[in-house]
């Protein structure tokens, strides 16, 4: 097998992902402080996503639902009180009570912090009341993402674990089936490289190397907008975990290994049901600015600064492919932002090292200095479409 990097393709288009508008949160800290609670709560839920209260009369009570994945976000504003509500799960008679309970009260010390799991009847509700005057953005803005991110990634699990039911049927949209032939040849190549190169690394006995090859492969399927359910929840605990430095590194890589494996034995049926697409109240990305990807560049200046100095282009090449992932990962960047990764990632699928280090190397320095703020010049092309032609 030839010394070349693996192949990348960029994901097919979802559902937009909310944006966060930073022009609202100042306008929802400035009316906290000047108690006008209320349009405190509608400038907060603006800068989450500016488009669930476009054209919504917001002069009295607010009551709105808002899907997130696959679960159901609803939220009431009235005079005094503001709350928000996702029913969760169903008990049935096959349902196994006393473990699905435990992990229920489990949940309700840790991870939630403002949210509860309620009991209700049969069902399980996720739910936070509070009075508007205490409703800080802070405390608004943590509250939705955390019903949001965890009624979202609990439902399938808990179903799959303690045979709950889900509440009602999700509002999701599933890929038509030319969409899901491409995605399954997309999952069939990541997973095909990764055996490969696995056994190629192994060879060489360039053994470190598995931790980046296991990081790529893992961070192109979670990228994918279109990936959900059971799958996301297990592949986001992965991603965190082989990032973790406060676990060993060959602990990771022994357990990013095992994962990998799992994912290669599972059928494109089992791979299928997982994706689709759904709306979201809240992107679960931290919102971008050129400012911040220009800290987050800087970060790993001086790793990448050390590979060129040495003429390490294999490390270079094989370090930068998996933080700009890690970057898109994490932050909802621009759009032209995210054509500059993947073109970049695209034109130098099946190079040599040496060959694809320099296209590497130029998008990270864009970054770094900031270049993506030329968003546009007279022809009407960013700066980041000019690094292709």
């Amino acid at each position: 097998m030839k010394n070349v990097l693996p192949r990348f393709q960029r994901p097919l288009n979802g559902i937009s992902e909310p944006r966060t508008e930073v022009s609202h949160w100042d306008k929802a800290m400035d009316a906290y402080d000047a108690k006008n609670f209320r349009m405190s709560l509608l400038e907060t839920i603006n800068y989450m996503n500016s488009t669930i209260l476009a054209g919504k009369d917001t002069s009295g009570d607010i009551n709105f639902v808002q899907n997130q994945g696959s679960a159901e976000i609803q939220v009431s504003i009235e005079q005094d009180t503001f709350s928000v509500k996702a029913p969760f799960l169903k008990i049935t008679d096959a349902t196994n009570k006393v473990a699905l309970y435990r992990k229920v009260a489990e949940i309700n010390f840790a991870p939630l912090t403002l949210s509860q799991i309620h009991l209700r009847g049969d069902e399980l509700w996720f739910e936070f009341l509070s009075p508007i005057s205490l409703c800080q953005p802070y405390k608004v803005y943590d509250v939705i993402r955390e019903i949001s991110v965890f009624a979202d990634d609990y439902d399938d699990d808990f179903v799959e674990k303690y045979k709950a039911d889900f509440y009602k049927e999700a509002n999701t949209q599933p890929l038509t089936s030319d969409e899901a032939e491409k995605v399954w040849q997309q999952i069939t190549n990541i997973l095909e490289d990764y055996k490969n190169y696995t056994a190629f690394f192994k060879e060489k006995r360039w053994n470190d190397f598995q931790w980046d090859l296991t990081v790529i492969s893992l961070l192109k399927i979670v990228n994918m907008p279109y990936t959900h359910g059971t799958l996301r929840t297990k592949l986001q605990e992965y991603v965190n975990n082989m990032f973790n430095n406060n676990i060993d590194f060959h602990h990771r890589i022994d357990k990013g290994t095992n994962f990998m494996q799992e994912l290669c034995a599972k059928s494109r049926e089992d791979f299928l049901k997982d994706m689709y697409h759904a709306d979201a109240f809240i992107s679960l990305k931290w919102r971008s600015s050129v400012q911040i990807l220009q800290d987050e560049v800087k970060r790993f200046e001086n790793t990448v600064n050390s590979y060129v100095k040495n003429n390490d282009n294999f490390s270079l090449c094989y370090y930068l492919q998996f933080n700009f992932l890690y970057m898109l990962y994490n932050f909802n960047v621009e759009e032209h932002q995210k054509n500059a990764i993947y073109s970049v990632l695209e034109n130098v699928s099946g190079l040599e090292p040496n060959m694809a280090a320099p296209k590497l190397l130029k998008v990270y320095r864009a970054f770094l200095d900031g270049k993506e703020n030329m968003t546009a010049s007279t022809k009407g092309k960013g700066f980041f479409a000019k690094l292709f032609g």
